[in-house]
């Protein structure tokens, strides 16, 4: 069995007086020990909804969560908040995508972070200290005796998303969600941030849910990548396969909207036309309909389901996928 298996994870947001709004609409996946599995796409396809409520942190009211969530056996969806407070930091961690609003304002980053030593570690005074020193000097932090005593409005953008990091990883966990952990950094500590990663993946076993939409970071850490829109998988496959022969019109679109250092002198990108927003609702055919190349009638006569067309394990959903060039020449 996966350590973390999601089986049909649903959120939908509502109130009174407001029409519901389904943020993830059926999401699946496995993330097993040593793994690292990404979830990409665009911003309001339902990445960070999905992060949040499997660790359980999204608002009891004006929400519902459905399907399955389970960590090594346990349905993360039913566990009391308590036992569910007391995993976080130790057994589940999380690196959030804000820094700023992540971190205590009027609390210096050394307390923030001691404050899990003392809790999952049971370090104290000067050993917890000096832990809390290493964190933040193997996240790349420079001076880290100094940057304890200081405020998160004290530093910068990048060195609070490396404290966020160093935070996440201080009880080496089994499972780290990342959600978007390198989009403040620069591409050389971006780099360090990504071995840092891996190393602990490697060294201590973790299992690594990595959300991001930059393609970039999937390629060079992910195992296994699930494409999102609009709140469903669209297509699911190694990464390998994924970045070989990309099956789904939007999996297609988002790799097609990469330069390339490769590419002819002059050749224009081809992004994908439209916004998020440009979507339909699942139950009446494929939301990606409105923006894509090859959208056909088909597309709008019923839900598509996650199929294997071609190679096992990946798995697209879509009636008229992009076929290789290999298959459209024969």
């Amino acid at each position: 069995m996966a350590l973390l298996n999601v089986d049909q994870l649903s959120v939908t947001f509502g109130g009174r007086g407001r029409k519901d709004s389904i943020a993830v609409d059926g999401v699946s996946f496995t993330v097993d020990q040593g793994q690292v599995v990404g979830l990409v796409g665009e911003s309001g396809c339902g990445k960070s909804v999905t992060s949040l409520a499997l660790m359980g942190l999204l608002p009891e009211k004006g929400v519902k969560v459905g399907g399955r969530v389970e960590f090594d056996g346990q349905d993360l969806l039913t566990i009391s908040r308590r036992k569910l407070r007391d995993m976080r930091g130790s057994q589940l961690a999380m690196i959030f995508q804000d820094p700023l609003s992540s971190l205590n304002p009027v609390i210096p980053i050394g307390i923030q972070v001691t404050e899990i030593l003392q809790r999952h570690r049971g370090l104290k005074g000067e050993a917890a200290r000096k832990e809390a020193a290493d964190l933040l000097d193997r996240v790349g932090i420079p001076d880290p005796r100094r940057r304890l005593k200081e405020y998160p409005h004290q530093l910068s953008g990048g060195m609070r998303q490396r404290a966020l990091i160093a935070m996440a990883v201080a009880c080496a966990p089994r499972l780290l969600i990342a959600d978007e952990p390198t989009t403040a950094l620069d591409v050389t500590i971006q780099a360090q941030i990504l071995e840092l990663l891996k190393e602990l993946v490697d060294q201590e076993g973790t299992a690594l849910l990595m959300i991001t939409h930059d393609l970039g970071v999937v390629a060079g850490i992910c195992d296994e990548v699930n494409v999102l829109y609009a709140g469903r998988a669209v297509e699911s496959a190694g990464r390998r396969e994924l970045f070989a022969a990309p099956t789904h019109p939007y999996a297609h679109g988002l790799l097609g909207s990469i330069p390339r250092l490769d590419a002819p002198r002059g050749e224009p990108l081809r992004p994908i036309r439209g916004s998020i927003n440009d979507k339909i609702a699942w139950a009446d055919g494929c939301a990606f309909a409105p923006r894509c190349d090859y959208y056909t009638m088909e597309c709008l006569t019923g839900t598509p389901e996650l199929t294997e067309p071609r190679t096992a394990g990946h798995q697209v959903r879509c009636v008229n996928p992009v076929l290789p060039k290999a298959e459209v020449s024969a």
